[in-house]
């Protein structure tokens, strides 16, 4: 990707991030509706809506929730807060109200950070009946006695909870999922990092000339929509999902970092450790955790299992913008969101080549002369192809024959190139250009469950511009 058309997909970013970031989420309601008709217009999304008092696995779906409107004024008539100003001043899914109050009486509905007391928090209550307001520490102690007037017009109806997918076929049935999710209000790391990033990848993986894999892409509020989503797909999942990844909180300055799938022995736990040992990705490994994080939970909860890990950068909890209004574009920058869709491109092309490859000549070594495929000058110093001039101390020979030894259909292409001392991608030439003198067997679209279903695709440059970088 040239410097030219870096820039100009980091200007249809910064765009999306624009129309997205002053929208009001929830797990409902039209925030949620209206987020997912943007999306739409970056990946074809198929749409569902699952009513409420649905039950879904130990959950039920809640009253849908819309605002209108919602301020809270001082005894003087001065607006405390706006919910027109940030959405973040109200209490997400506050039951409507326009009372009257005292300090005291309006204390318990007022949140604050202490420590961070310019901030907003992000407060929410789904499942109890609450209101709230939200505001900045350095307010609330500047608060006078006197008559408050809080006003929300909200309400909560019957309605349903929605959630999209979109698939990218491949030459197999087998698949690869990107989940990311749909429900905060006005934050940039922590909400609207994954559904861009998983917008651009859709864009990118779509214009491969080649998949082996077939790529589903989901955006779904977090927690309950994934868990309605493998209410209704979940049979569909254990079946056919041999990789996964959450996207959330792609922004910031740090590496990128994985969260492992619970299946220790998962294609993607193994693929990751390849690319750090391989140094094609500065990235950094955390275990995987019921304990916190995104909705790999809930992919990975016991019944389902799925070989699913979790990408971020400047992780939850974190950095001081975590789930609050510091939480900005700027804090977070479009150009980390460019380089995560760079990185994760780079990690999927790699899931691509590593295919379990069989010699189609096993007793033995192949007879490389004849395919033009081994050195017919040979010394001390020099090894060279007549037919392609190649001269690198027996580099290629040494990868070839790698390739041929190991590919018994038990050995993946990842697992040769680690005994190479290089990474994935450097090999898969050499591997395609025995598939093309007949040597090699493709096992496209022949893949088995779980870890051992890899295949490859079309070789691309893995690095891209960085304007400015």
């Amino acid at each position: 990707m040239n410097l030219e058309t870096a820039e100009r997909e980091m200007t249809e970013m910064d765009r999306l991030f624009d129309r997205l970031f002053p929208i009001c989420r929830s797990i409902t309601g039209e925030g949620l509706r209206q987020t997912l008709d943007i999306l739409s217009e970056y990946v074809p999304l198929e749409r569902f809506g699952v009513p409420t008092g649905t039950r879904v696995f130990d959950w039920e779906i809640p009253k849908e929730w819309n605002i209108r409107e919602a301020w809270l004024k001082g005894p003087d008539g001065s607006l405390i807060a706006d919910f027109r100003r940030h959405n973040l001043h109200v209490v997400n899914y506050s039951i409507p109200v326009n009372r009257k109050l005292s300090l005291e009486e309006l204390r318990p509905h007022l949140h604050t950070i202490p420590h961070l007391p310019d901030a907003i928090p992000y407060v929410t209550s789904y499942y109890q009946p609450r209101w709230g307001f939200c505001l900045p520490h350095r307010v609330l102690e500047h608060l006078p006695e006197g008559e408050y007037h809080a006003y929300i017009d909200s309400e909560l109806t019957d309605g349903e909870l929605n959630y999209a997918h979109a698939l990218l076929p491949g030459e197999s049935e087998r698949e690869v999922l990107i989940s990311t999710y749909v429900c905060h209000p006005s934050m940039a790391n922590n909400e609207l990092s994954g559904p861009i990033v998983a917008a651009f990848l859709y864009r990118r993986i779509a214009a491969w000339k080649r998949r082996r894999w077939t790529y589903r892409f989901v955006f779904v509020p977090e927690t309950i929509g994934s868990i309605a989503y493998l209410h209704r797909f979940g049979e569909t999942l254990k079946r056919s999902v041999s990789a996964g990844f959450v996207l959330t909180c792609l922004g910031g300055s740090q590496p990128l970092s994985f969260k492992q799938s619970r299946r220790k022995d998962s294609i993607v736990n193994r693929l990751w450790d390849h690319m750090l040992k391989s140094k094609v990705i500065d990235g950094r490994t955390r275990p995987f955790s019921p304990a916190n994080g995104s909705d790999e939970r809930q992919y990975c909860s016991p019944g389902f299992n799925l070989p699913v890990g979790q990408l971020a950068r400047t992780i939850y909890g974190t950095y001081p913008g975590y789930h609050n209004s510091l939480d900005t574009k700027e804090s977070m920058t479009i150009g980390a969101l460019y380089r995560s869709v760079n990185e994760i491109e780079l990690l999927l092309k790699s899931l691509e080549a590593d295919v379990r490859y069989r010699n189609r000549f096993p007793y033995g070594e192949v007879k490389l002369d004849k395919y033009g495929l081994y050195p017919d000058m040979n010394s001390p110093t020099n090894w060279s192809y007549s037919t392609n001039e190649k001269q690198d101390r027996r580099v290629q020979l040494s990868r070839i024959l790698h390739i041929l030894n190991y590919s018994d259909g038990e050995h993946s292409l990842a697992e040769i190139a680690e005994m190479c001392g290089c990474h994935v991608l450097e090999l898969a030439p050499l591997a395609e250009l025995l598939v093309e003198k007949g040597i090699l067997e493709d096992p496209a679209g022949e893949r088995r469950s779980g870890d051992r279903e890899s295949d490859a695709h079309d070789r691309v440059s893995p690095e891209a511009p960085v304007p400015g970088a």
